[in-house]
């Protein structure tokens, strides 16, 4: 009775919203995994508050490419490699394929290599013992818990982000400066301030994501009775693609809302008392001391494991995902691995892989932070070849994007491009 009368006192709007949540929140939740924690954390502890302006302004970005990746998965009722399958060359498929893995796979090691060295914080042991641990864990979560059980949970497990919300209300933080530093862009054009925007804009606007959220949609035509690709059911185009474009705003604006606190918090706690480079996971926690006092590690680790189960599946599955759409294999998370054994089969070399880079004595706060600015290099091209795939109505049809979406689209290609060049051109000074 006590759960249904709380029930009752939520709002209906604010139920029937979070009921039409799906891939566009997992898609932001899983966006701030233990990569987005410790850049996020070592640009606000090494430049301040300089970069906050970032989180303003790749909204718009990230938000405009999400949703025009949601809408490829659901018009065409496949993900984005099955598309460039049927539509472009191998070469485009092969470079694409073989570009994303790269960075999911190495950005699945430094999240579980992250995870394992934060518990090491707490617990007697080794973080190479814990993280394989969590490697193996994740991996029969995905081998043999049904997704949709699994994403119920998913959703909540975002909840441990809002920590860094809290210790901005804590901490002394000048808001005034928050304030001019959040409007007002300011970057010095050093090789390190451009490294940092990369990684930034990398860990935000990261290529899993992106063949992530059109599988996802293409998942929801599969597995939802009446619900059909829009090509083929255009009456259904209204709700869904309202559906597609506040699941993924909301997504968003939550990914980017905690990115933008934890900056904030990391530069009111550490680079406010002169640690500018966080090295190590002991130093990241401690811009929890704030709010958590001496359990500072505790709520540090909650983060990094809490996201980083999040995070881990959605970096294997959506190689899989790629790969196995690539070859016109069966894929779905839905199945079950004997059904469709070669999609699980690259999602288990993945997460082997990734536990081995853990092997190699890489520290595991820098390869977060370099697994960021991988996945920025890496996003430019993928954008490219996304827009190009919105833009042409062999593709998407009668339902090619709007205009509006189209131009946001490329500017956000435009703006990773130039980025890059950015780091590139530095790179020797």
């Amino acid at each position: 009775m006590e759960v249904r009368s709380s029930q009752r006192r939520i709002p209906p709007a604010v139920r029937g919203l979070f009921s039409k949540l799906g891939p566009g929140l997992i898609t932001g939740a899983s966006d701030d995994d233990p990569s987005g924690i410790a850049t996020y954390s070592q640009v606000g502890a090494q430049f301040g508050y300089t970069l906050l302006w970032t989180m303003l302004v790749s909204y718009p970005l990230m938000a405009a490419i999400q949703e025009v990746c949601g809408r490829i998965g659901r018009v065409t009722g496949c993900g984005l490699a099955a598309n460039l399958r049927k539509n472009y060359p191998k070469p485009v498929l092969f470079s694409v394929l073989l570009l994303m893995s790269a960075a999911n796979v190495f950005n699945l090691g430094a999240d579980i290599g992250a995870m394992g060295a934060s518990v090491a914080l707490l617990l007697p042991g080794t973080g190479i013992l814990f993280a394989v641990i969590f490697g193996v864990v994740s991996l029969l979560a995905v081998l043999f818990i049904p997704y949709t059980t699994y994403a119920k949970y998913l959703k909540w497990l975002t909840l441990s982000l809002f920590a860094y919300v809290g210790v901005a209300f804590l901490a002394h933080v000048p808001w005034s400066t928050v304030l001019t530093a959040t409007l007002i862009p300011h970057m010095a054009l050093s090789r390190e301030s451009w490294v940092a925007l990369i990684a930034v804009l990398g860990t935000t606007i990261s290529p899993y994501l992106f063949f992530w959220q059109a599988s996802q949609e293409a998942e929801e035509v599969k597995n939802n009775r009446g619900e059909k690709a829009l090509k083929r059911a255009p009456g259904q185009a209204p709700e869904q693609l309202e559906r597609i474009h506040a699941d993924t705003m909301v997504g968003m604006a939550f990914s980017n809302a905690v990115a933008f606190f934890i900056i904030l918090t990391a530069a009111s706690t550490l680079h406010a008392h002169g640690i500018t480079n966080v090295s190590t996971c002991e130093q990241a926690a401690s811009a929890l001391e704030p709010i958590a006092g001496r359990f500072a590690a505790v709520l540090f680790v909650c983060g990094i494991v809490g996201t980083g189960l999040l995070a881990v599946p959605v970096l294997g599955s959506s190689a899989a995902y790629g790969i196995a759409e690539g070859c016109n294999w069966r894929a779905s998370l839905e199945y079950t691995p004997s059904q469709a054994p070669r999609f699980y089969g690259v999602i288990c070399v993945a997460t082997v892989i990734g536990l081995v880079m853990n092997f190699l004595h890489i520290d595991p706060v820098k390869a977060l932070v370099w697994a960021a600015v991988l996945n920025g290099i890496v996003a430019a091209p993928l954008m490219i070849v996304i827009m190009l795939m919105a833009s042409s109505r062999k593709v998407m049809g009668k339902f090619k994007v709007p205009a509006y979406l189209l131009w946001m689209g490329w500017f956000a290609a435009f703006v990773m491009a130039c980025v890059c060049a950015g780091v590139f051109l530095t790179w020797q000074r």
